[in-house]
């Protein structure tokens, strides 16, 4: 399967009307999505980790694929965002902080606060799907105990028989389709003796056709709820 330019399309533009609204709360008083309602701000305050759908209602069908698009809050009590940034911009680490999911990591260059990185990841249910990602990375610090952290995935590639002799890297875009785009968006704000970090992560797959159902569904649907708290839960484990 190939990834077509309609469904590419069709994601753009989402991303496009989802960074214009994100972009106007920035520098709004309600900067964290868990602050906009005062049980789940509770919750994550009590050290919960919490994920759901950014609209509620579920993926986005376009043509040919579907967009995930989730939101995740937690919070890391008695840190700094300091030693947050820390953990996370030590991309050639990520392969020990998020394993299993992250098997090989590379930091590739970094000019400030912008960073291109390498990651391996693995995806796992039913079937086992192996991707060579590569990712566009910058931060930026608001002011006021507040930044902010957009990540864009620039290739993303399945990998047959990771790791063995006869390993081979598709080309970008083809193959199973479990994840063609995945864009990140990070904010964290230092208050309360911690750090409250939140990732809105949107991300592009394949449909689901009724004959490989069984199969695929598991994977498109679950798994970027799964991937989300495992990074919140990893990274604050990292900084506890």
């Amino acid at each position: 399967m190939r990834l077509t330019p309609e469904t590419l399309e069709a994601f753009d533009r989402y991303i496009r009307e989802a960074e214009t609204a994100m972009e106007a709360s920035l520098h709004g008083e309600l900067f964290l999505w868990s602050d906009g309602d005062a049980k789940r701000a509770a919750q994550v305050r009590k050290g919960k980790v919490l994920a759901e759908f950014w609209s509620g209602k579920g993926a986005v069908h376009v043509p040919a694929g579907l967009i995930h698009d989730w939101v995740g809050a937690a919070f890391a009590s008695g840190t700094t965002i300091e030693r947050i940034l820390a953990v996370i911009q030590n991309y050639d680490n990520h392969k020990n902080i998020y394993k299993p999911e992250v098997m090989d990591s590379k930091l590739i260059s970094r000019h400030g606060q912008d960073f291109k990185i390498f990651l391996r990841v693995l995806k796992k249910k039913i079937i086992t799907v192996v991707l060579d990602t590569d990712h566009d990375v910058h931060y930026a610090s608001l002011g006021g105990g507040r930044w902010s952290c957009r990540s864009y995935t620039t290739r993303t590639a399945e990998v047959d028989d990771a790791g063995k002799p006869n390993e081979k890297i598709h080309p970008p875009d083809t193959g199973y389709g479990f994840l063609w785009r995945l864009y990140t968006y990070w904010r964290f704000q230092e208050r309360d003796d911690g750090v409250y970090m939140e990732c809105r992560a949107i991300s592009l797959t394949r449909d689901v056709p009724a004959a490989l159902r069984w199969i695929i569904e598991p994977m498109v649907r679950s798994l970027p709820k799964e991937s989300l708290i495992h990074t919140l839960e990893a990274t604050r484990k990292a900084t506890g």
